[in-house]
C-alpha cells in the first residue's frame, strides 16, 4: 500500500500551491523510508539534489520526512536563513509532530506547508509576476533511486 493515497498527494500539492500564492518562496516535500544520519543532513543533501538552491531569491523550503524512522526536518535556503530567527521553523515542527504522532502523515505535512507559507509570506511576500520555480508534487526518494538504477 502506498504511503499516501492519490487524494492525499493531491491535497499536499494543493496545499503547496495555496501556500505559495502568498509568497515568492518555494516549498517542496521529500519523503523516504529510512534516514541514515540526521534528518537535517539528509534534508540538506536533497535540497541541493532537487535544485532548491537555484531559486531566484534563494527562498526555497524543504520539508523532509523519513516515515519509518520517525524523523523529519524543515530547512530553508540561505536567503531565508540570513533574515529569520533561529527558531523560525519551530511552530511548524511542533504542529507537524502532533499530527505525525497520531499517525496522520498527510495532515502533518499539510500543517507544515501552511505554516511555512505563512512564515515565508512575512519575509518574502508574493511579487507580481512571480513564477512557480519548482514542482509542487512530493518527491519520493526511494522511488527516485529505483528509477535511476
Amino acid at each position: 500500500m502506498p504511503l499516501f493515497s492519490t487524494q492525499e498527494q493531491e491535497q499536499i500539492a494543493n496545499a503547496i500551491a495555496e501556500a505559495e500564492k502568498a509568497t515568492s518562496g518555494e516549498i517542496r516535500i521529500a519523503v523516504e523510508k529510512h534516514c541514515h544520519g540526521s534528518a537535517i543532513e539528509r534534508a540538506t543533501q536533497y535540497f541541493a539534489e532537487l535544485g532548491m538552491d537555484k531559486t531566484s531569491h534563494h527562498n526555497g523550503v524543504l520539508i523532509y520526512l523519513a516515515h519509518e524512522d520517525h524523523k523529519f526536518a524543515i530547512i530553508g535556503d540561505r536567503g531565508i536563513d540570513k533574515l529569520v530567527p533561529d527558531d523560525f521553523w519551530e511552530t511548524a515542527q511542533v504542529a507537524m509532530k502532533a499530527h505525525f504522532m497520531s499517525g496522520n502523515l498527510a495532515d502533518g505535512l499539510i500543517a507544515g506547508i501552511s505554516l511555512a507559507g505563512e512564515k515565508l509570506a512575512l519575509y518574502f511576500p508574493y511579487q507580481n509576476g512571480d513564477v512557480n520555480e519548482l514542482p509542487n508534487d512530493i518527491v519520493f526518494i526511494d522511488q527516485a533511486e529505483k528509477t535511476n538504477k
